[in-house]
C-alpha cells in the first residue's frame, strides 16, 4: 500500500486592514480567519503587516516630513507575544487551523525600530516561526529594520514542510533555496497592494504572479500568494495633496491566487483592488511526479560543485557573557558556534562555519 500524504484546503485572504488601528484589524482578521475555516481551510495566509497597515506614506514623501505617521504605525504596532497575538492564537486555534499573519513587530527593548514579521501559528494555539523580513525594499529601509537568518526555517506541520517569505524576499534565489534545501513542500508568499498611480515603475500584480508560479515551479511546492487591497481610508490617510491623491489613485495592483507544485494556477483568484478568499485543495502527493524532472534539494543538485551557507546566528544588540572579568569580548566573539552555520545545499550535509564545503 505504502504511505500517504498529507491533503488539505488552503486559503489566501485578500484584504484591506483597518489601517492603523490595531485592534479593529485584529477584530477583522479574526473574522476572517473564522470565515475560512468554516469554509473548510486548514491553512489561512494573510497579506504581508497586515496589522495594522502598509506604510504607504514612505512612497509619496520626504521622510522628515512623516514622523507622525511613523509614531502612530510604532503605537499601533505588534509586540510578540502580546495580548494581541494571544488573540490571534486564540483565533486559530477555534479554527483548528495553522495561520500565517503580517504583522508591524515592535521589539521588546526599543520604541525606535519595526520588523516586517509574518507570524506562523499552529492549530493549537501556539506561535511556531515569527520570521523578520530578511531586507526591506528600496523605500521600505525608512520603516523596517532588517532580519537575520534565524528564522529562515521551515516547520514540520501535519499539512506539510511549510515556509513563508515576505514580498521581495520571494525574487531572493537563495533565500527561496534555503527554504527549498530544507524540503519545503507547501510555502506562503504575502505581499502588500500598491495604487495605480505608484511611480515605483513596475506592475506589482504581474510582478507577484510571476514569483509565485516560478517558486511552485523551481521548488515543486504548493505556493500560497496573498496581497492586500486599499480602501477609502489610506488615501485619507496618507494622501494630503492632490500629487499624492494621484499617485494613491487608479487600479489597485496585486495578485491574490494559490500554485500547485509545477507552476499551475489551481485556485480562482481575487481582482485587483477588491476583498475576497480563494481557496485550494492541496494533496502534498502530487509534488512526486515534477520532481521526478527537476529536484533541485535532491538529484538535482550538485552540491560538490555549488553550495549555499545559512547563518542562523540571531542578531542582537547586547550579548551577556559568563566568565571572568577579564576575559575579552572580542576573542569571544570572534568566532561563529558551529550549531548555527548550515549548508543547505544539500539537506544531508552541514558545515561548520569557515570551513570549506567537502569535495
Amino acid at each position: 500500500m505504502g504511505d500517504t500524504f498529507p491533503k488539505f484546503k488552503a486559503a489566501a485572504v485578500q484584504a484591506a486592514p483597518v489601517f492603523l488601528n490595531r485592534e479593529a484589524t485584529l477584530d477583522k482578521a479574526c473574522s476572517l480567519i473564522a470565515e475560512a475555516a468554516r469554509a473548510g481551510a486548514n491553512l489561512v495566509a494573510f497579506p504581508e503587516v497586515f496589522v495594522p497597515g502598509y506604510p504607504y506614506w514612505i512612497r509619496l514623501e520626504n521622510p522628515f516630513r512623516t514622523t507622525s505617521c511613523f509614531i502612530e504605525l510604532v503605537k499601533n504596532a505588534v509586540e510578540v507575544p502580546s495580548p494581541t497575538t494571544a488573540r490571534l492564537c486564540e483565533a486559530a486555534r477555534r479554527a483548528g487551523a495553522y495561520v500565517v499573519i503580517g504583522v508591524n513587530e515592535r521589539p521588546s527593548n526599543t520604541l525606535g525600530t519595526l520588523y516586517n514579521t509574518n507570524l506562523v501559528i499552529g492549530p493549537e494555539g501556539e506561535i511556531l516561526l515569527k520570521h523578520r523580513k530578511l531586507m526591506p525594499t528600496y523605500a521600505e529601509k525608512m520603516a523596517w529594520g532588517f532580519g537575520d537568518g534565524s528564522t529562515l526555517r521551515v516547520l514540520d506541520t501535519t499539512l506539510g514542510k511549510l515556509g513563508t517569505l515576505i514580498c521581495g524576499e520571494n525574487a531572493n534565489p537563495l533565500a527561496r533555496f534555503a527554504l527549498i534545501a530544507q524540503g519545503e513542500q507547501v510555502h506562503v508568499s504575502n505581499y502588500p497592494a500598491l495604487p495605480g498611480g505608484d511611480p515605483g515603475g513596475y506592475d506589482l500584480s504581474k510582478e507577484i504572479e510571476l514569483r509565485g508560479a516560478t517558486h511552485a515551479f523551481e521548488g515543486k511546492v504548493f505556493n500560497v500568494v496573498v496581497s492586500a487591497a486599499i480602501d477609502d481610508s489610506v488615501i485619507a490617510k496618507v494622501a494630503d495633496t492632490e500629487e499624492k491623491r494621484r499617485a494613491m489613485s487608479g487600479p489597485c495592483m496585486s495578485f491574490t491566487g494559490i500554485f500547485a507544485p509545477g507552476g499551475r494556477l489551481c485556485s480562482d483568484t481575487v481582482a485587483p483592488g477588491e476583498e475576497g478568499i480563494v481557496y485550494a485543495e492541496c494533496d502534498i502527493e502530487a509534488i512526486i511526479a515534477p520532481k521526478l524532472r527537476h529536484d533541485v534539494a535532491g538529484h538535482y543538485n550538485r552540491s560538490d560543485v555549488l553550495t549555499l551557507n545559512l547563518n542562523r546566528t540571531p542578531l542582537q544588540p547586547l550579548v551577556e557573557y559568563v566568565g571572568g572579568k577579564d576575559s575579552p569580548p572580542a576573542l569571544q566573539t570572534s568566532i561563529l558556534p558551529a550549531s548555527e552555520a548550515t549548508s543547505v545545499a544539500s539537506p544531508q550535509r552541514e558545515t561548520a562555519a569557515g570551513k570549506e564545503p567537502q569535495r
